[in-house]
């Protein structure tokens, strides 16, 4: 689930193989019974889509935007677009499929994704970085997902680097660093910056939109590529010298763009005698955090006290096993 958008897959028991997916937008819905509908919805379109009836369906695991108390299995506080507040999601699955069903931040399960079957595999400690709607962090250390004392690890929404407002914000708005970097954030600075002498592109482009114009040679489309990747690059720098780690990778809708990874790993350039820090882009693309969640529904599926463990530590031993082999 993000700010604007709903993704649902599909997946077999065998290996975690997507067989089907379905999208929606979320855009004005902030009603979480509204959202359980959509999913219902979804899901039993996704079951006629692979001719599979439902008792067939065996567990749900979904990924919310923001801070989710994984054990609880309640979404404590949602990005600013969808307002949620303290919602027993897993609750409210689990009521509606009558499965087992878990829950986690969505960066998270695309942390977990990567490395179960993306470009982390085999990586111990990386962060994962997703700029979409918003911008967030998904965090593995010693092969477990970090998510702090009040479950909030890797708002990096909210961190204050050079450039950004010092102002004082909550969970009902958009974070500092969020603010002009996330895709709505690039938007709304665009539309800022935008005159008819100042550029030959239209005022109302998306975030990805913009960095093509970059790329095509706009340059105040250029300039605010050259913010974000400066701003990102901050960030990156000043997580590194905190977990000591120097693989970070680049998702989400909009951070998949090329010409931001690009510019950002210029930008980082600057201070590789402080680290060696190596920024790619998602082996998983998109998926990444549909691919976490069908490894958390997988890990469900096969054992309920999956959820108490933790995805993190399953997916760990799971990993050491095929390892072994």
């Amino acid at each position: 689930m993000g700010g604007t958008n709903l993704r649902l897959a599909l997946a077999d028991m065998a290996g975690g193989a997507i067989v089907a997916k379905w999208s929606s937008s979320t855009a004005g819905s902030r009603d979480a019974n509204v959202i359980i509908d959509l999913i219902r919805s979804g899901a039993e379109e996704l079951l006629r889509q692979a001719d599979v009836p439902r008792s067939a369906l065996k567990a749900v695991a979904a990924g919310a935007p923001g801070v989710t108390n994984v054990e609880a299995g309640i979404v404590v506080a949602t990005s600013y677009l969808l307002g949620w507040r303290n919602v027993p999601l897993r609750d409210l699955l689990e009521a509606a499929f009558e499965v087992p069903a878990a829950v986690d931040n969505d960066v998270n399960l695309a942390a977990i994704g990567e490395y179960w079957a993306g470009a982390a595999k085999g990586v111990r400690d990386f962060v994962f970085l997703a700029v979409g709607t918003g911008i967030g962090a998904g965090i593995i250390l010693d092969g477990k997902p970090f998510r702090g004392m009040d479950w909030s690890a890797g708002e990096i929404g909210y961190m204050l680097v050079p450039g950004v407002s010092d102002g004082v914000a909550d969970t009902s708005t958009p974070g500092a660093l969020e603010e002009l970097i996330g895709g709505e954030g690039i938007r709304a600075e665009w539309r800022r910056r935008w005159s008819k002498g100042g550029t030959s592109l239209c005022k109302d482009l998306t975030a990805t939109e913009i960095f093509d114009g970059a790329v095509s040679g706009d340059a105040l489309a250029r300039s605010i590529l050259e913010q974000s990747a400066r701003l990102l690059a901050y960030a990156i720098y000043n997580i590194s010298l905190v977990l000591n780690c120097s693989l970070f990778l680049l998702g989400g809708g909009v951070g998949m763009h090329r010409a931001l990874g690009d510019a950002t790993r210029q930008e980082l350039e600057k201070w590789r005698r402080h680290g060696n820090m190596q920024l790619i882009h998602s082996g998983l693309g998109v998926d990444a955090q549909l691919i976490g969640a069908v490894r958390l529904a997988l890990d469900t599926a096969n054992d309920r006290g999956g959820i108490a463990e933790t995805a993190a530590s399953k997916v760990e031993r799971t990993f050491n096993a095929t390892r072994r082999k």
